[in-house]
């Protein structure tokens, strides 16, 4: 799942899903990381982490949603690199994403 930043706060804000476009060395790259991040433990389908690794994604466009609290709806997301080099409160936000609206 895709949580995101609003406001320079963080919040839950899930716009997508994605798996495309990943290799195997980056699934455990994630996985290490993201047990690293790991607060409390799993249901066995989610980890819930601390807010510090920004996640660059790419995707063919926006739509609304009524299924994601967001609002919106990333078309076709796939990860593209993970941005050691920027903070979370470099990242986009939800205002962001909700401009790409048509």
């Amino acid at each position: 799942m895709l949580d995101i930043i609003r406001s320079a706060q963080l919040v839950k804000g899930v716009i997508g899903k994605t798996f495309m476009g990943m290799t195997d060395q980056m699934l455990a790259w994630q996985t290490e990381r993201f047990t690293e991040l790991a607060i409390g433990g799993t249901d066995g389908w989610q980890v819930k982490v601390r807010p510090e690794q920004v996640v660059e994604i790419a995707f063919d466009g926006v739509q609304r949603s009524t299924r994601y609290p967001g609002g919106v709806a990333l078309r076709f997301a796939r990860v593209v690199r993970y941005r050691d080099d920027k903070l979370p409160e470099e990242a986009d936000t939800i205002e962001t994403v909700r401009g790409y609206l048509q």
